[in-house]
Parts: C-alpha cells; sequence; structure tokens
C-alpha cells in the first residue's frame, strides 16, 4: 500500500504532461473514439489504443457495435476524422511541428471483442481480473496529493496561456513536476517547479529561454500556487532546463496510449494496480473500478472518517462480485478500518454493472478524463467526474456513530 512518511522534512514529487504531449494525444484519441461510439450505442465494448509518430496515426484494438444501430456503424467508420478532429483541438495544425492534423496519415485497423472475453461480461461479470486502487486525503481542497493537483494545474494554466497568446510562440507539447516540501504529513512549502514547453523559434538561444523562464514563472508558475506555500525567491525553478525545446510533440518523441498511468492518478503517492484507463468502455474493471475505489476513498476523507484513504478492488473476469476489499487508512482512522470495510460493502455498489450504472458510465464523458488526470476535477451536469461527488459521506458518519453506540452498548451489557 502506499508509504507514510512519519515525522520530519521531506521531499515529494509528481509530474502531469501537457494535452499536447504525445502519450496524452494518444489517450485523447483513443477515449474521443470511445465518446463517438458510446453516444450511439451506450452498450459499445471497446478496448482502442493509439499510437503516434512523424506523419502518422495508428488506431488499433478490439470494437463491437450493435449491428442494428447505423449510426454506430457510421461512427466507427468515422475514425479518421474523430482523429483529425481531436488533433486540431490540441492544436496540432502547423505543418512545420512535422505532425499536424491535416497531413498525417491515420491507419485504422480495429477487430470485433473476442468472444471469450464477451461470454463474461454478457453475464454482468468483469472484463478482466486486475487490482484497482483509489486514493483521497486532506492536503488540498480536491482531496488529493499537492504534488500531481499542481501539477496539473500548471498544464491546464499552460494550455490557457499558449491558446489565448499571453505568451506568444507557445507550441502544445509541455511537462510539469512539482516537488513538495512536508513535515510529517503536513505540506509546508513548494519546494521545486519544473516546466518544460515545445515553442518556436522565436525562444530559441539563451538570452530568448532567460526571458522565456521569467514569462513562464510570471504567467503560468505563480497564478496556480497556493498562497503562503510558494515563496518566488526560494522556489526552485527549471524552464526548459535542457535549453531549446523545439522538436516535440509526436514528432519528437513517439506516443502511446496507457503510458501516463501514474500522471492519470495520483502521481506516486497512491498504489497503481498497472491497468490503464483510456480507450477501454466501462465493462473494463481497470476504468470503472478505478473510479469507483476513487469515490470510495473520497467519501471516508470526507466523511470525517479518516484524514488519508486507500482502497484496493480486485475482481476475475466473468465473476461479479470483487474478490477482495482492503481500506488502508494509513493510521489517520477515528474508528475501526474493519468497521469502515463493512460499511463500504453496505453503501457502496461494488459490481461492474451496478458500478456503471451509480457513476453513470455508459455516456460520452471520457476524452476529458484523458486531459489533466482522472481524479481532482469537479464532477460536471453531465456526468462526466461523477466519482468526485462526496454524496455519501454524510451517510457513512453517522452509520459510523450508530454502529459504534451499539457496539459500545453490547459491550457494557457484557
Amino acid at each position: 500500500m502506499a508509504a507514510t512518511y512519519g515525522n520530519g522534512i521531506h521531499h515529494f514529487t509528481s509530474e502531469s504532461v501537457s494535452i499536447g504531449h504525445p502519450d496524452k494525444v494518444c489517450d485523447q484519441i483513443s477515449d474521443a473514439i470511445l465518446d463517438s461510439l458510446i453516444k450511439i450505442d451506450p452498450r459499445v465494448r471497446c478496448a482502442c489504443e493509439t499510437l503516434c509518430t512523424t506523419g502518422l496515426v495508428v488506431v488499433a484494438g478490439e470494437v463491437t457495435v450493435d449491428p442494428k444501430k447505423p449510426a454506430a456503424i457510421r461512427a466507427l467508420d468515422n475514425v479518421e476524422e474523430t482523429v483529425r478532429g481531436v488533433l486540431r483541438s490540441i492544436g496540432y495544425t502547423d505543418p512545420t511541428m512535422r505532425f499536424d492534423a491535416e497531413s498525417c496519415a491515420v491507419i485504422r485497423t480495429l477487430h470485433g471483442q473476442s468472444e471469450n472475453i464477451a461470454r463474461g461480461v454478457n453475464r454482468d461479470g468483469a472484463g478482466d481480473q486486475g487490482l484497482m486502487f483509489g486514493y483521497a486525503c486532506r492536503e488540498t481542497p480536491q482531496m488529493m496529493p499537492m504534488p500531481i493537483q499542481l501539477s496539473h494545474e500548471l498544464m491546464k494554466r499552460h494550455v490557457h496561456v499558449r491558446e489565448k497568446g499571453i505568451i506568444e510562440g507557445l507550441r502544445p507539447d509541455a511537462k510539469s513536476q512539482v516537488t513538495i516540501e512536508y513535515d510529517g504529513e503536513r505540506p509546508r512549502r513548494v519546494h521545486t517547479v519544473v516546466l518544460s514547453t515545445q515553442h518556436t523559434p522565436k525562444w530559441s538561444g539563451k538570452k530568448n529561454q532567460e526571458r522565456l523562464r521569467e514569462q513562464v514563472l510570471t504567467h503560468i508558475v505563480e497564478p496556480v500556487m497556493p498562497p503562503g506555500m510558494f515563496d518566488r525567491k526560494k522556489v526552485v525553478l527549471h524552464v526548459n532546463p535542457t535549453g531549446e525545446f523545439e522538436i516535440g510533440g509526436p514528432h519528437g518523441d513517439t506516443g502511446l496510449t496507457g503510458r501516463k498511468i501514474i500522471v492519470d492518478s495520483y502521481g506516486g503517492r497512491g498504489s497503481h494496480g498497472g491497468g490503464a484507463f483510456s480507450g477501454k468502455d466501462p465493462t473494463k474493471v481497470d476504468r470503472s473500478a478505478a473510479y469507483m475505489a476513487r469515490y470510495i476513498a473520497k467519501n471516508v476523507v470526507a466523511s470525517g472518517l479518516a484524514d488519508v484513504c486507500e482502497v484496493q478492488l480486485a475482481y476475475a473476469i466473468g465473476v461479479a462480485q470483487p474478490l477482495s476489499v482492503l481500506i488502508d487508512t494509513q493510521g489517520t482512522a477515528r474508528v475501526s478500518e474493519s468497521l469502515i470495510s463493512e460499511m463500504v460493502r453496505e453503501f457502496f455498489p461494488l459490481t461492474p454493472r451496478s458500478i456503471i450504472d451509480h457513476l453513470k458510465l455508459r455516456r460520452p464523458i471520457y476524452r476529458r478524463t484523458a486531459m489533466y488526470g482522472h481524479f481532482g476535477s469537479e464532477p460536471s451536469a453531465d456526468g462526466c467526474f461523477r466519482w468526485e461527488r462526496t454524496d455519501l459521506a454524510a451517510k457513512l458518519k453517522k452509520a459510523a456513530g450508530r454502529k459504534q453506540t451499539a457496539a459500545a452498548g453490547k459491550a457494557a451489557r457484557g
């Protein structure tokens, strides 16, 4: 399970990547294809992988749609335009980047889901075996670890600054990294920020890179830093630490779906079962059970029963009920972990079908999850990030009080 650090000063670091990072480009393409299909056929089976490199996007995987829904067939046939639409929206529109929406080749190689897998899913079982983790803590209002949350905020701000032209000459590929100094479990200050951003030739050369550093600090870094935790004079700041970053995006580095699973989750603070999320329909517990595990962990922390909560769920292919449910509060619980586990099984739906229904996962909500992490965003009106709600926190708190009172009464009676 996730590490605890005890007393003393220490540092913890997490990273994020922009929507133009090659791996995130692939995640978004895979999820945009899923969205285009699930919008028409909510029961689509999809496991879609994407690769991108100089002048080329390859889409591969297993997709099964209802043959009685011609619109779903047309959406499947329209994969190429879905790909190009994603690339345009990210900002890959300049041919000089050697990868752009209009000129890149798109190769599609998709076939139906295996009947052996489909048989188990059709019985409402899990779409695969595996273990999934959810995590929550009190470090930020989003109940996320501070290093990963700030890393995501930097990448959101990078996109805003680039698209609004606040800093001219930025390009889509970028990465962030934040180191937080802790005293025991308490965040003390932002210790180090690293931000690498692709740019046009305008920013090449040592003097221009120094100017870019100042612009990035002023317009990207400072606006997202928490008050009282960021000191411009003391923070260690690295902007494009190797110098120029003109060659980037899929031309600079091949991208693949599912290669940023720690960015997608908790930045290394919470555990990860190893399965990627993007491109997978909700019958795949790699995705849906990870969302439920986060939902459980966040509600436990929001209820006040613990300050930290990590949840592990495990499934077998074709089997509906989880093989195990484990709660780890890392010594912060105010009631027993066994009581929390009991209430989790009582209040939270844990079969694949009930998870899908409770979190309303048969909706075209997935491309947004592939942009700045799957956790820590506000729930939206259309159901995206529904797993970030804390609607069961009050019930957990009330039930814990009732069960503790009953247990104390039983003990008193002897």
